[in-house]
């Protein structure tokens, strides 16, 4: 089945794309969950308006990246956030709740998708997660996540 994607799907394309892929794969996962839509001659419009989003979304060349990068090493990101007694979060803290911070920190604007969780953040302490600026370019950051 022919789908466009409109959000970046790991392994197998960016947002605008227009990928083959398994029906069932698509039907049960990429477009309940708004990552794709059906492939469609009307579609073309839809393709170039996401691109066009994603192009001003993007960091477009190494340069920038590695600018984004170094501003992004020399940021500190703390977090407060609910938490029980023993040190457990009510909830886990989210790759929006993160780029929000960044942005809080007075880093740079990080898209929310670009923010990459190991595993899910769920306890107070010092963290480490990834932010994938470019394909070619990641950045670890050190989050610490306080009680509020």
């Amino acid at each position: 089945m022919k789908i466009i994607l409109t959000h970046e799907v790991s392994g197998l394309g960016a947002a605008g794309d227009v990928v083959d892929v398994k029906d069932g794969y698509a039907r049960n996962y990429l477009v309940p969950r708004g990552f794709a839509i059906r492939w469609t001659k009307g579609g073309e419009q839809d393709v170039a308006q996401i691109r066009r989003g994603r192009k001003i979304r993007e960091i477009a060349t190494i340069e920038q990246a590695n600018q984004v990068k170094a501003q992004l090493e020399g940021t500190k990101v703390r977090l407060a956030v609910r938490s029980g007694d023993a040190g457990r979060l009510f909830g886990s803290v989210t790759p929006a709740d993160i780029a929000s911070a960044i942005k809080a920190a007075g880093g740079p604007d990080v898209d929310k998708r670009r923010v990459e969780l190991g595993s899910p953040i769920k306890t107070l302490g010092s963290h480490q997660v990834s932010v994938r600026l470019h394909a070619d370019v990641a950045v670890k950051l050190g989050v610490e996540i306080v009680a509020a």
